[in-house]
């Protein structure tokens, strides 16, 4: 039965507060979901990350979601980027220790789908990426996935104020297969009042189980 489990879990800076939520029967993969900017309001309880994850755990997913250093219960400081890498490494530490041999999907929104795909690209234990509101105006060129083969999503409001769907289009085209872009129409970055389609979107990327290679 599906269910939620709350916990700390050890991270490079001290404690991260987490969340683990289960599928229904035996997990046949695991996935991590990053929060927005800690510096923003961002946390593993916003409504975005939540829909992500649900649709993860639909397709029979255990999807962690944690709150970055120095937001919530995570001990630490906000690290401009660098130790919240190191933090996504201690999530996928956990996920590791608790479904070994399982295959991993990683990603997240805004900051932290940067955060996410950062750390995911090159760690061999990621098969699949996904970025919700990738944020390219502040330092998400995506030059660093030119070299990616892994499956990737992305999931972008038409709107958003901090990539535009002609600028998602442009990075996604210089990049390798394989490859997913979704333009969520007359949504802005939050997905306000679009919450369904980024869903959605999820849920048919799932469908097809990217991880599995």
């Amino acid at each position: 039965m599906a269910h939620n489990e709350t916990f700390d879990m050890p991270g490079p800076a001290g404690r991260l507060e987490a969340i683990l939520m289960y599928p229904h029967g035996p997990a046949r993969g695991a996935a991590i979901v990053c929060h927005a900017h800690p510096q923003h309001g961002g946390l593993m309880h916003y409504k975005v990350v939540f829909r992500a994850a649900k649709a993860l755990q639909h397709h029979g997913l255990a999807v962690l979601r944690f709150n970055f250093r120095g937001v919530g219960r995570s001990q630490g400081a906000y690290d401009e980027g660098r130790g919240e890498q190191d933090d996504v490494r201690a999530a996928l530490d956990e996920m590791q220790r608790r479904f070994p041999g399982l295959p991993v999907a990683l990603g997240g929104f805004s900051f932290g789908s940067v955060m996410g795909l950062r750390a995911g690209v090159t760690d061999l234990r990621v098969q699949a990426l996904f970025a919700l509101g990738f944020p390219i105006v502040n330092g998400g060129d995506g030059g660093f996935l030119r070299d990616c083969r892994k499956p990737r999503l992305f999931v972008q409001g038409e709107n958003d104020a901090f990539g535009s769907a002609a600028q998602l289009a442009e990075l996604v085209a210089a990049l390798p297969e394989p490859k997913s872009l979704v333009i969520v129409p007359g949504s802005d970055h939050f997905f306000t009042g679009h919450l369904d389609e980024l869903q959605a979107a999820m849920d048919s990327w799932a469908q097809q189980q990217p991880w599995q290679g």
